[in-house]
């Protein structure tokens, strides 16, 4: 099952300029986070990872079903977490490093499911959508009259989401075109078998490497510098393109 690869580091990231302590938690998401012989991987993890390096940070990050790392990174100190949305709500709930991830995110729907016709986010209601607690998508649905336990499954993590697509539980899901490859990969699935049905407009999204308010401004002010040097390389230019994928 793919759930079992939601397991949990126990180590945390530790600065070598200053002796604070942090934790870094994210959760699974292809390609941007991903797990690789047990370690947490992918294309924004790449780019954490060179944030907090050029920082004077070393790390080793947690990786949780998406409820549970919003959860932590809001209410205990000295926490990180990514890829998360900048919205007004959570303004004023986070400190702002930067951003680590490009989105443009869309229903999704297995191939075979010809009958599923979409021309706006109003004609996804006639279908059942999994979408993760918590999440930047399940606010946006619910705001515009998708009702949970009706139109809406809120789920743990997008694994779960997944695993009810294709266990016939729903008829779609929220992803990024982008991030198929390696969903589909993870769940042994080709090409072929799901279609990128609609993109949502209001969904084209860049997101953040934040910090819990708790978290100290001398290390915010590190990694926000630190995250302003990375952004300059080719590097963080391809990861943050909407349009890039691993060859």
């Amino acid at each position: 099952m793919l759930r079992t690869l939601l397991l949990v580091g126990s180590l945390f990231c530790c600065s070598a300029t200053a002796q604070e302590s942090l934790r870094v938690v994210t959760e699974l998401s292809p390609p941007h986070q991903t797990l690789v012989d047990g370690k947490v991987a992918g294309l924004s993890t790449e780019l954490v990872q060179a944030i907090l390096a050029e920082a004077g940070y070393g790390a080793q990050i947690e990786l949780y079903p998406w409820a549970r790392a919003f959860r932590i990174a809001r209410n205990q100190p000295n926490v990180l977490i990514y890829n998360m949305a900048r919205t007004t709500e959570r303004e004023t709930e986070f400190q702002w490093i930067g951003t680590v991830a490009a989105y443009q995110l869309g229903f999704v729907g297995l191939a075979h499911r010809s009958d599923i016709k979409l021309s706006s986010v109003e004609d996804a209601k006639r279908y059942t959508v999994a979408v993760q607690r918590d999440d930047l998508s399940a606010d946006f649905l619910i705001d515009n009259g998708f009702v949970p336990g009706v139109q809406l499954v809120l789920v743990a993590d997008i694994a779960e989401s997944w695993q009810l697509l294709l266990n016939g539980k729903v008829d779609l899901v929220i992803d990024d075109p982008v991030a198929l490859n390696g969903m589909l990969a993870a769940l042994g699935l080709r090409k072929r078998d799901v279609n990128f049905i609609y993109a949502i407009p209001q969904l084209e999204q860049q997101t953040w490497l934040a910090a819990s308010l708790t978290t100290s401004q001398n290390v915010v002010k590190q990694l926000q510098s630190a995250h302003s040097k990375v952004a300059q390389t080719v590097r963080y230019q391809q990861v943050m393109s909407s349009s890039y994928q691993e060859r």
